[in-house]
């Protein structure tokens, strides 16, 4: 069977644990405070998870899912990952994780940073531009009608087709943004970030219990056309 490994059990970390469990995968996962404060959740997800370090968690996945603040990415256990398809979460919030100057200048990406923390493996951004609670609610069977698009970008292209995969399984179509350097188009702040998914809008953002509504890789689209350099913004 098939194990998505988790470094970070958060809000997207927890809800793609349940997903992949609910879809049949084993589940192994880890965060930064030690396997025991994970119990309650193992306990909810049932046999086929169970808690780990994040060295184990990276070395027992088929994927990988990082999903801690970026400014915890220079301990994610780089060793363990080398051949894997790690699976980047990560968004900049400079008041929660300080300035990244390659950031505020717009030279590099969120992704393209974890990369080189990551030589060994293959990243792909995904998961970053969905609110947990839409994550949750809006995965459907492949070929429903109402089947939402979710955005990845990488280097690898065997490792995009296993992120594609996976995405698949827990519920996702799937549009190709090209390489990692192109996931500024659903980091943050840009018009394919959680907006697309919400049932009502508030101009760039929503509200905490906004029940979410599908949207497909058409109109996933032409919010990643429409994407804005912050640059370009002021």
């Amino acid at each position: 069977m098939a194990t998505l490994g988790l470094i970070g059990s958060g809000n997207i970390g927890g809800t793609l644990a349940r997903l992949a469990v609910d879809a049949g995968l084993d589940v192994v996962l880890s965060n930064s405070r030690g396997p025991e404060t994970l119990a309650s959740l193992v306990e909810e997800l049932g046999p086929r998870a169970r808690a780990a370090t994040p060295a184990e968690a990276a070395a027992a996945g088929d994927w990988v899912v990082v999903t801690i603040p970026l400014r915890g990415i220079g301990a994610v256990p780089a060793e363990p990952l080398a051949g894997k398809v790690v699976l980047d979460t990560g968004n900049y919030y400079p008041q929660r994780d300080g300035q990244i100057p390659e950031l505020d200048a717009e030279e590099t990406t969120t992704s393209e940073l974890l990369q080189r923390r990551l030589p060994g493996a293959k990243v792909v951004k995904a998961f970053n531009n969905i609110y947990f609670k839409h994550l949750a609610s809006l995965p459907r069977p492949a070929g429903a009608p109402d089947r939402t698009a979710l955005p990845i970008a990488g280097d690898d292209a065997g490792a995009k087709a296993a992120a594609t995969e996976l995405l698949d399984t827990l519920g996702f179509d799937v549009v190709d943004v090209g390489p990692l350097a192109e996931g500024w188009r659903f980091q943050r702040d840009t018009a394919a970030y959680v907006v697309p998914y919400a049932h009502a809008p508030q101009g760039a953002g929503i509200s905490a219990d906004d029940p979410g509504s599908p949207a497909g890789a058409d109109e996933l689209r032409t919010a990643l056309a429409a994407a804005l350099r912050y640059r370009d913004m002021e």
